[in-house]
């Protein structure tokens, strides 16, 4: 091969020199780089993926861990009666002054009598311990007094605890 490239002339040989450094690149380029690259790009990719599955995770997890609290917030409220549930609950959001009458009707439900209540007030209150305690209105009867102002109502309620 050597004696073939010296017989060539000068001409001839930069001509082939250059083809040949040409095909070296090339081979390089296709043998090594472009799979490099290739690899290179898909775990970029992946990556990418990745990130954006973690950033959509991270809500769902705040969820969880609410979920996870109010299930232990639950399973405290479980061990309460229904009485200390409504007395607590409702001293901390300010309804007991309406609170007229508090009747347990089974072991784990309840019958409170409200008067002149704020209707909003009240529903609030039942979600929470719908919430927290899993308190289900069983039973409910709404009037208006002659003298109640507007948004407010009477109320009685049956309470059920479900387990």
């Amino acid at each position: 091969m050597k004696d073939w490239f010296e017989s060539l002339e000068a001409r001839e040989r930069i001509f082939v020199a250059v083809g040949a450094v040409i095909v070296v690149c090339s081979l390089l380029y296709g043998a090594v780089w472009s799979p490099l690259d290739k690899k290179h790009t898909a775990l970029r990719s992946d990556v990418n993926a990745w990130q954006q599955s973690l950033a959509d995770l991270r809500p769902l997890m705040s969820r969880a861990n609410a979920a996870g609290q109010a299930n232990s917030a639950r399973a405290t409220g479980a061990q309460q009666s229904p009485i200390i549930i409504v007395d607590q609950t409702l001293s901390g959001r300010g309804l007991d002054r309406y609170r007229r009458r508090s009747q347990p009707t089974t072991s784990n439900g309840i019958r409170v009598e409200f008067e002149n209540v704020a209707f909003d007030e009240l529903v609030l209150w039942l979600g929470e311990l719908n919430d927290r305690y899993a308190m289900h209105v069983q039973a409910g009867s709404f009037s208006t007094g002659p003298q109640i102002a507007a948004g407010r109502i009477n109320a009685t309620i049956t309470l059920e605890r479900a387990l």
